[in-house]
């Protein structure tokens, strides 16, 4: 996720991210939120909606133990909310995110399903599944012209020729 984001969600929900600047022998949350920027409103949504049932049920007394983050990450193309704290309406709030991250797209936002890119699954739109591919490709190109020129360069020195 873009530093502004990860920072926004920080600054906004401060009760929850207790856990963002500990070691990480203590928590998963010193990495920040493990995912791309388009699940941001989910998050963002998520997060404001704990909060407030949080704030709710505690205004006279607490019902409800504050929800702490432990890691916030993408695994087999969903998003994954790990936490300390809440109850069953929060629990509740989480499932439906998770499940919404599943036809978002990771990388923009957009409808999207999850899709399985050579084992790895990402819930990602065609069109930026079509970019992430010709990055690829051009990263592939790169990478194979620099090995030839290094084996080319080995070779040479090997028969004595100098560059």
């Amino acid at each position: 996720m873009k530093r502004e984001n990860d920072e926004y969600l920080c600054k906004t929900y401060p009760k929850m991210m207790v856990n963002r600047n500990k070691d990480m022998q203590e928590t998963c949350m010193c990495w920040g939120f493990e995912c791309g920027d388009g699940w941001f409103n989910i998050l963002n949504m998520l997060m404001g909606n704990i909060q407030h049932h949080i704030d709710w049920k505690n205004r006279t007394e607490e019902v409800v133990a504050q929800v702490t983050l432990d890691q916030v990450k993408e695994k087999f193309g969903t998003l994954r909310f790990y936490y300390s704290g809440g109850d069953d309406y929060i629990s509740g709030l989480v499932s439906m995110a998770e499940s919404m991250s599943g036809v978002t797209c990771e990388s923009c936002g957009n409808p999207a399903g999850v899709q399985n890119n050579g084992g790895w699954m990402r819930a990602i739109c065609d069109p930026c599944e079509i970019k992430r591919e010709e990055e690829h490709a051009k990263r592939t190109a790169e990478y194979d012209a620099l090995r030839q020129e290094r084996e080319r360069a080995r070779v040479m020195k090997a028969e004595g020729h100098e560059e």
